[in-house]
């Protein structure tokens, strides 16, 4: 059930702070449990799972292909099918909601699953998202998608009775990267997949176990071979504090005055942590601290203290595929750092739940922060202080629930009037967002 609409206003700066929380649940590893715990064999645990909107989304679509899943007090049980054993009744009509991640991810698995014949679909702003590449690259498997030469959805999607293995050189998308590997476990022969940049790993961390299916050779280049047709086992985990999330309150901290915090049990996976190792090389106070692993990723806690940063962020296209998400609140970062911040390798931006390149400009043209864009770069020529006086920030509705969050931080840092409209749409990452920045000190007004 899609939740009701509301709007947030923020028109007062937050005072320093001292505090410990904890962070909404990560979002990739938690789609993730489920949608893998599906086609493995028994029944896979998935504990301190995100509950939020699209996490929900996933749950509902494997409901819907005959996929038992229980809650039982903070953990959820998955009774596995195995591969290829999920089952679409005639006329079906799967439903992403807002989630990028879950589409793609789960037209992998069902690209090579028999006797799949669905419509496929999500919100407003998903179905304005581009999937040619991950079209392209399931018709390589034997998939058809119709109509012909349309790129987003609405579709309708037939799955193939002969899978074929294929060769895929990965990008900087580990969505695409992980519907190949889900398409590939289901299919006959050997998939390959050549990674020169390094991206998400969490799918290959929860199969890793499962060497029959999956072996990974790691060096300048990482090779992943999927063997099709193998028996999956069961999974158990237990899901870290999101590292994206976590980002607008370490944003919140480091620009604030005399405050400090520390996040507790966040994933410090290598290949989430871009933004934390981005800050730390311009001179942010942020340390790593009860580092630990468990099921394959890294966790531990995020501590901060406030203070500017030494010089304005330079950002390589190297840093993009490790720091995806966090882009709209690095641009705020930006924009209250003195001197000429760029940001490199950028390009994807465009086709996130909105033009968070474009989208992101406009507010700082609000807060009298000049910038200037290419397809792939970015220019915020950022001030070391912002008069709130006359200003006033307006978000409509854009469903882009980072440029909501980035919008409030900005906002609490510079105290300047804002209205952030259809704010209900950070459910899908964070749901307890504005409790985490109550508990901070903040103050904000809902209206309906």
């Amino acid at each position: 059930m899609q939740a009701k609409s509301f709007s947030l206003n923020i028109n007062q700066k937050i005072k320093p702070f001292i505090k410990s929380i904890k962070v909404d649940s990560d979002k990739s590893l938690s789609i993730r449990s489920f949608l893998i715990g599906s086609i493995c064999e028994d029944v896979s645990v998935a504990k301190n799972v995100l509950e939020s909107e699209d996490v929900l989304s996933t749950i509902n679509c494997l409901k819907k292909l005959g996929v038992q899943i229980r809650k039982k007090s903070k953990s959820y049980f998955i009774h596995g099918k195995g591969l290829g054993s999920l089952f679409a009744k005639k006329k079906l009509n799967l439903n992403f909601g807002n989630s990028g991640t879950l589409a793609r991810l789960l037209i992998g698995i069902l690209s090579t699953t028999p006797d799949i014949e669905i419509k496929l679909q999500g919100d407003h702003s998903l179905n304005k998202r581009s999937m040619k590449k991950l079209i392209e690259i399931m018709s390589e498997f034997g998939a058809k998608f119709l109509p012909k030469n349309k790129f987003n959805f609405p579709l309708k999607l037939i799955s193939t009775e002969m899978p074929v293995c294929i060769k895929y050189k990965a990008g900087v998308s580990a969505q695409l990267k992980s519907a190949v590997i889900l398409a590939g476990l289901n299919s006959f022969g050997t998939t390959e997949i050549i990674e020169d940049k390094k991206s998400r790993d969490h799918t290959e961390n929860l199969l890793i176990k499962n060497s029959q299916a999956i072996k990974i050779k790691k060096g300048r280049k990482k090779l992943i071979t999927i063997y099709g047709k193998k028996y999956l086992n069961r999974i158990n985990i237990d899901v870290p504090g999101d590292p994206s999330s976590a980002a607008f309150f370490v944003a919140l901290t480091l620009l604030s005055n005399n405050s400090s915090l520390k996040i507790k049990n966040v994933g410090l996976n290598p290949t989430r942590i871009g933004f934390y190792e981005l800050l730390k090389k311009h001179g942010a106070n942020i340390k790593f601290s009860n580092k630990r692993k468990k099921n394959n990723e890294i966790t531990g806690d995020i501590n901060i203290k406030s203070g500017k940063l030494k010089r304005p962020i330079i950002a390589p296209k190297n840093f993009y595929e490790k720091t995806t998400d966090e882009f709209p609140i690095l641009f705020c970062i930006a924009a209250l750092t003195k001197g000429t911040s760029i940001f490199r390798g950028i390009e994807d931006l465009a086709n996130k739940e909105s033009n968070r390149i474009k989208e992101m400009q406009k507010i700082l043209k609000q807060i009298g922060v000049k910038s200037i864009s290419t397809k792939n770069e970015m220019k915020v020529f950022g001030k070391s202080s912002v008069e709130n006086k006359n200003k006033k920030i307006t978000v409509p509705n854009l469903e882009d629930h980072r440029i909501c969050m980035s919008s409030v931080v900005l906002s609490l840092l510079t105290g300047i009037r804002t209205k952030i409209n259809n704010f209900e749409t950070v459910n899908t990452s964070s749901p307890n967002f504005l409790k985490i920045i109550k508990s901070l000190g903040a103050n904000f007004e809902i209206t309906k």
